[in-house]
């Protein structure tokens, strides 16, 4: 097989990879923080449309962030608004950095892309709108380095 021939498939190949690794995506979203900066009083928010009960699925949350956010960990509040109006508040803590300081995730400049598991085998229990409504938690008023901040939710 020709060079040519060879990169074709490998591409091919890498395609349908990527591909059925994403088909169980129900959800994803990332939002921008203005200027790199998290106010304390500004929350992210997604609504999720959910339309199988029965399903369990894997909740993660996305973080970028650069050099200047000064802390190893990021404490947040969520909120879970339950279509029935019902609310669940839980306190997360993400590890951005190792104890020696190295910046963990991927990226190849000083940006740095981090994407953690929050919660395996969830159900949600009813049809319909959910919102996640994320905090920063960290005790300042103006948080810095953090560039965007997502959510996605897989089908398992």
């Amino acid at each position: 097989m020709n060079h040519g021939k060879w990169i074709s498939v490998v591409l091919l190949i890498l395609a349908v990879f990527l591909f059925a690794c994403d088909r169980n995506r129900i959800f994803e979203e990332n939002a921008v923080i203005e200027n790199g900066i998290w106010n304390v009083r500004n929350k992210v928010v997604f609504s999720v449309p959910v339309g199988d009960p029965l399903a369990r699925y894997r909740v993660m949350i996305q973080v970028r962030n650069a050099p200047e956010y000064s802390y190893s960990n990021l404490y947040l509040f969520m909120n879970t608004c339950f279509p029935d109006g019902k609310v669940a508040r839980d306190t997360i803590e993400l590890t951005l950095a190792d104890y020696d300081g190295r910046w963990l995730g991927s990226g190849m400049g000083s940006v740095k892309f981090n994407r953690f598991l929050l919660q395996s085998g969830v159900r949600f229990p009813e049809k319909g709108i959910y919102r996640f409504e994320f905090e920063q938690a960290m005790r300042v008023g103006e948080l810095k380095g953090i560039r965007d901040f997502g959510l996605r939710i897989e089908k398992q």
